[in-house]
C-alpha cells in the first residue's frame, strides 16, 4: 500500500484514486491536458498567424480559461491536501452534524467565505464529501460558493453596484440553504443515499483537546509534506480531468459562438431567460469571467433575472460539477439531484427579478 493511502488509526482507509489496484492510463485526463497545453503554447507563440481563424479563437479560449483558472485550481489542490490531513471527526465538528439546519448553515457560510473560483471550490467540495460532510452540506457549499469569492464580489460591485450585488448574494445563499435542507429531507426519507463516509462524533470528543494532541504527535518534515502533496494530486486528478475537458469544450464553443451577443439575444422574457439558462449550463465560464457577462445582461439587456440565472446556473447545472459528483458519489441519482433541486428555484427567482422592481 502506497503512502498516500495511510491514515491515522482513528479513521478508516479512504478510497482515493491512488489506492485503486491496477490503475489504467487516464486517457481523458492526458489527452485533454495535451490539447490544452498545445493550444496555450500556440496562442503564446503563433498568435499573429492564427488571428481571425477558428483555430486561433480555440487557442485563445483555451489559454484564457487556463490563465483565469490556474490559481483557483492550485489553491483547490492545496485545500484538498490540507483537508485530507484533518480527521473526519474534526470536519464533522467544524461543519456540524449532517441532517440538521445548523450544519447546512455552516456549510453555506463556508462556501460564501471561501475565496476560490468555481473549479477550486469543486475540488474542495468533493473532498468534504469524502471526509464525511453530508449530501445536503455539500450541495449548500457548492451552490453558495462558486462566484461568491471576495475578488468576484468586488468585480460585481464595480459592474452593477453594491445594492444588486448584495441582493444576488442573499438569494444565492437562500437557494444553497433550501437545496441543502431539501436534500437532507430526501436522504432522511430514503429517496437519496446518505454519505457512507459520515461518522458520528463520540460523546466524549473535545475539539481543542484532540487538536492539541494530534498536533503534538505530528511530525512536520519533508516526508510528511511530500506524502500529502502526492495524495492531494492523486485525489484531485479525477476532478481535474473534467475541468480540462471543460476548457476544451469552452474553447470549441468560443471558436463558434460569441458570448458578447448575450446582451442582444437574451432579454427579460421567458424565452430569453430559458436561452440564458441553457447557455450558462453548457458554456462553462470561470467565476471571474461570468461576472462581466452577467452584468451585461443586467445593465445593457435590462434583464437582472437573466444575469442572476447566468451566475447561478453554472453553480447548479454545470456538467463539470455533475460529473465530479458522479465520480465522487458513484451515483448518477445523487449527481443529478443537485440541478433538479436547484434549477426550479433559480428560474422562479430569475422570473421575479425580471419583473419591474424598485431596486434599479
Amino acid at each position: 500500500m502506497s503512502s498516500c493511502c495511510s491514515q491515522p488509526p482513528a479513521d478508516p482507509p479512504d478510497q482515493s484514486p491512488c489506492c485503486s489496484p491496477g490503475r489504467r492510463i487516464d486517457w481523458l485526463f492526458w489527452s485533454c491536458l495535451l490539447v490544452v497545453t498545445i493550444a496555450s503554447i500556440a496562442h503564446c507563440f503563433c498568435q499573429h498567424s492564427l488571428d481571425g481563424s477558428r483555430l486561433g479563437a480555440f487557442a485563445h479560449g483555451a489559454f484564457e480559461m487556463t490563465t483565469r483558472m490556474w490559481w483557483g485550481i492550485l489553491l483547490g489542490i492545496v485545500a484538498v491536501g490540507f483537508i485530507g490531513m484533518i480527521p473526519r471527526q474534526f470536519i464533522t465538528a467544524i461543519l456540524g452534524p449532517g441532517g440538521r439546519c445548523n450544519g447546512i448553515l455552516r456549510a453555506c457560510g463556508a462556501g460564501l467565505l471561501l475565496d476560490l473560483c468555481n473549479h477550486g471550490i469543486l475540488l474542495v467540495g468533493m473532498k468534504l464529501y469524502e471526509r464525511g460532510a453530508s449530501l445536503g452540506q455539500v450541495f449548500a457549499f457548492l451552490i453558495a460558493s462558486p462566484w461568491n469569492s471576495f475578488s468576484t464580489t468586488l468585480i460585481l460591485i464595480a459592474l452593477i453596484g453594491l445594492k444588486w450585488t448584495l441582493v444576488i448574494i442573499v438569494l444565492s445563499a437562500a437557494i444553497g440553504i433550501t437545496t441543502g435542507l431539501v436534500a437532507e429531507l430526501l436522504v432522511r426519507n430514503g429517496f437519496l443515499a446518505a454519505n457512507p463516509n459520515q461518522r458520528d462524533l463520540p460523546s466524549d470528543f473535545r475539539f481543542w483537546a484532540s487538536a492539541r494532541e494530534r498536533y503534538a504527535a505530528a511530525t512536520f518534515n519533508r516526508t510528511f509534506f511530500l506524502k500529502h502533496a502526492r495524495r492531494a494530486l492523486g485525489e484531485s486528478r479525477m476532478i481535474l480531468r473534467w475541468i480540462l475537458l471543460g476548457i476544451v469544450l469552452v474553447a470549441i464553443l468560443r471558436a463558434t459562438f460569441d458570448p458578447s451577443t448575450f446582451a442582444q439575444w437574451f432579454g427579460p422574457t421567458i424565452a430569453g431567460l430559458t436561452l440564458t439558462f441553457i447557455a450558462a449550463t453548457f458554456i462553462e465560464v470561470c467565476s471571474e469571467g461570468s461576472s462581466p457577462l452577467a452584468s451585461d445582461l443586467l445593465t445593457r439587456a435590462g434583464a437582472p433575472g437573466n444575469g442572476f440565472a447566468f451566475l447561478m446556473a453554472g453553480a447548479a447545472t454545470d456538467y463539470t460539477e455533475i460529473m465530479a459528483l458522479r465520480e465522487t458519489t458513484r451515483s448518477w441519482k445523487l449527481a443529478l439531484a443537485l440541478p433538479l433541486l436547484a434549477s426550479p428555484q433559480i428560474l422562479i427567482i430569475a422570473l421575479i427579478l425580471n419583473q419591474p422592481l424598485p431596486i434599479q
